[in-house]
């Protein structure tokens, strides 16, 4: 399974967020760039980077920051945050993302997402965060009355090459990943899913395995990576185990 280090930019820096409010923040690297560095060092196939600004704003605002982490380390880097055009979708595959994660767009326009899954085939990802097992967008700051499974089966059905799934209650706060939810959506699509939010151990990391069966093919990890829970190499040796 593959472990998948967090890297979220507000106003510059390298933070984590507590449950998805901007106002709660740990910065842990003030410079992104460098944390993307840290991660590869310590064996990271692939980066999740999240453009906070850009998700509240609805439109990318770290260009410079994700183009830097793409071109210094040769490591794919999947990128979500504000991106709810074919511009900023265009524009960021560019920058050299390998693939791109639509939330608010994915739920507000299907129409959209159809269209961009087939332009730009395997790139397009679904994100879906969830609070309580209802969807949530636009930053995580508005909730609607959208079961996540069901959004999980319209974007299979649109196109998505893949879906992570964020439970935004166990985001940052290292209390747990919710098995539960993360089954009941993985199980309910085929394409591949990545699992988010909560992670405080790597008895989640092994939990988080035992789905693999089921397409958890992935987890992102944050806090607990950040504040030393265990090393990236710990999590990559449980999820690489037999």
């Amino acid at each position: 399974m593959l472990i998948i280090p967090a890297i979220d930019i507000k106003d510059g820096r390298c933070v984590r967020l507590y449950q998805g409010d901007m106002d709660k923040d740990t910065v842990y690297y003030e410079s992104p760039v460098e944390a993307a560095k840290h991660w590869v060092e310590q064996g990271a196939e692939l980066l999740h980077v999240v453009d906070l600004n850009g998700a509240v704003e609805g439109r990318p605002v770290h260009k410079q920051e994700v183009a830097a982490i793409c071109m210094g380390f040769g490591v794919p880097v999947e990128l979500g945050g504000g991106l709810r055009s074919l511009e900023a979708i265009e524009e960021s595959l560019a920058l050299g993302v390998a693939r791109v994660v639509l939330g608010t767009a994915a739920y507000e326009d299907p129409d959209f997402l159809r269209a961009v899954c087939g332009k730009f085939p395997g790139k397009i990802v679904a994100g879906i965060d969830a609070r309580e097992g209802h969807v949530a967008v636009k930053g995580w700051k508005e909730g609607t009355a959208m079961d996540a499974v069901e959004l999980a089966r319209r974007c299979e059905r649109d196109g998505a090459s893949r879906i992570i799934y964020t439970d935004i209650g166990r985001d940052g706060t290292s209390s747990g990943v919710n098995i539960k939810d993360t089954f009941r959506v993985a199980s309910a699509v085929k394409i591949p899913m990545i699992a988010s939010g909560g992670v405080s151990s790597l008895v989640d990391i092994r939990r988080l395995k035992g789905l693999e069966r089921d397409g958890v093919e992935g987890v992102i990890v944050g806090r607990a990576l950040y504040s030393g829970a265990f090393t990236l190499k710990e999590a990559i040796a449980v999820g690489a185990a037999t």
